[in-house]
């Protein structure tokens, strides 16, 4: 994840505030699950696969070395590009950059996929910053690209989904920025799920903190939830809003209830140049392009000690908190390609 020390605490507070200020921040837009209200009810016939713990933990302790040198990051854009392949999906590469500066984005579709539908990305970075294995940042997430890969499949449903691996976040969101700027990768897609840490809990009072400018009391001070952040309607860039992203995760969270981790969401006004620490993760070119996005965090140094350093390695990890994150995610995803496809 790149970002500066207290970034998703500006993020809180400078949105907080303005949307307080403004009135655009919905009722409840910081509250647990089940204070959101309903989105149209989970389809009957809608049965998601469950997750592998031990597939999913294998691939983290299989990703979970340095990522930042170009053989290193190549290394493991081979490791996902042969998981994605067994699972029966077809990879392209999408190179960018000259240099020192260049890298590689990996788009998984399946080859069975009808042409000519609206997209849903679900969207994560695999590099790292220098000298941290990134257990947490980021290899927690690209495991859970790699079972929903093994988990779903969106050949009967409205919206296709295509599965986009990026690299080089950590060094200015470069895979990101290359991807929606080529028009043909954009075309049709309605909406991005990305993801940047999300295997970080701690249920000990005070290891969740926030900036002492927020305007409202902390709704806790237990980091036991993911943090579902997502776009308003208005911003310089004329971005449309997209609720039904964040309302899948609160939708799934409260039909799933102890089976996964519990969902503090935050719907964000753009603010461009004003509130640079709102536009840190590869979330950020979605939003510019004017594409709905949302970034699910555990919200970083906030609450793991561990971030951007030696440490942040497999058994640091929470293991509950992660399979119940990775459960939201792959169904809540699968919920949108069956139901959230209408209202890009």
């Amino acid at each position: 994840m790149r970002i500066r020390r207290r970034w998703v605490g500006l993020w809180l507070a400078i949105a907080l505030l303005v949307g307080l200020a403004a009135g655009l921040l919905p009722t409840g837009f910081l509250g647990e699950s089940h204070s959101r209200p309903q989105p149209t009810a989970l389809g009957s016939a809608l049965t998601t696969p469950d997750i592998d713990p031990a597939r999913l933990r294998g691939d983290v302790e299989a990703l979970s070395f340095v990522r930042y040198e170009a053989g290193d990051r190549q290394r493991a854009a081979e490791y996902i590009e042969r998981s994605l392949t067994a699972a029966g999906w077809q990879v392209a590469r999408q190179p960018f950059g000259t240099g020192e500066t260049a890298g590689e984005n990996l788009i998984a579709t399946r080859p069975d996929a009808p042409p000519d539908r609206p997209k849903l990305l679900l969207a994560a970075h695999y590099d790292t910053v220098k000298d941290s294995p990134g257990a947490d940042d980021n290899a927690t997430a690209v495991a859970t690209v790699l079972e929903a890969a093994r988990l779903l499949d969106s050949q009967d449903t409205p919206c296709a989904l295509e599965l986009v691996l990026f690299d080089r976040e950590e060094a200015g969101l470069e895979g990101s920025e290359a991807f929606v700027a080529d028009a043909a990768r954009r075309q049709g897609v309605r909406g991005a799920v990305v993801m940047d840490m999300i295997g970080y809990g701690c249920d000990l009072a005070g290891c969740q903190s926030y900036p002492a400018m927020l305007p409202i009391a902390p709704p806790t001070d237990r980091g036991n939830f993911l943090a579902v952040i997502g776009d308003l309607q208005r911003n310089p860039y004329g971005n449309r809003p997209h609720p039904d992203l964040i309302q899948a995760f609160h939708q799934i969270a409260d039909a799933s209830s102890a089976d996964v981790t519990p969902v503090l969401s935050l719907a964000v006004p753009l603010l461009g140049d004003l509130t640079p620490d709102l536009l840190r993760s590869d979330h950020t070119p979605f939003w510019k392009a004017g594409i709905g996005a949302v970034l699910l965090t555990d919200t970083a140094n906030f609450r793991n000690p561990h971030y951007h350093q030696p440490s942040d390695t497999p058994d640091t990890l929470n293991a509950p908190f992660f399979l119940g994150s990775a459960r939201l995610v792959v169904k809540a995803v699968d919920w949108l390609l069956h139901e959230g496809d209408s209202q890009a």
